[in-house]
């Protein structure tokens, strides 16, 4: 297994209510030139996680720290004028905490963190790094 001592999370820069599935982002991640999806787990709106990439595998999420970190992605992060925005549903909230929380469990050393911790974006769209200081 890999060493893994970061988690980063991610948005989907979707439009909030928009549903968006592992399909979907795997579809557009192939067409970007990458072998599937970048993520290893995608939170849907309804607060469902589905598994994206092999765990086992280095992620393709962010430039420079994929190969000792897990990306996890909700779906959302745009308003409705196309604004950068935590759109995060209150299920979504609880699911993304939880799969957070399970993946604290399993690699107590790895540190969340917001992708834009390490790029010059919005995602995830919240300060993540701060919201999961307490895991």
């Amino acid at each position: 297994m890999r060493k893994i001592n970061e988690i980063i999370v991610h948005c989907t820069a979707t439009p909030a209510g928009r549903e968006v599935t592992v399909q979907d982002i795997d579809r557009w991640h192939r067409t970007r030139g990458f072998r599937c999806i970048g993520y290893h787990y995608l939170v849907r709106l309804d607060g469902s996680v589905e598994d994206g990439r092999d765990i086992r595998l280095s992620g393709a999420h962010c430039y420079g720290h994929n190969l000792h970190s897990i990306g996890v992605a909700y779906v959302g992060g745009i308003d409705a004028d196309g604004q950068p925005a935590d759109t995060r549903t209150p299920r979504q909230r609880h699911a993304l905490r939880q799969l957070l929380a399970d993946l604290k469990g399993i690699y107590p050393a790895a540190h969340i963190r917001s992708h834009r911790d390490f790029a010059n974006k919005a995602c995830p769209c919240f300060d993540a790094t701060t919201e999961y200081a307490d895991l």
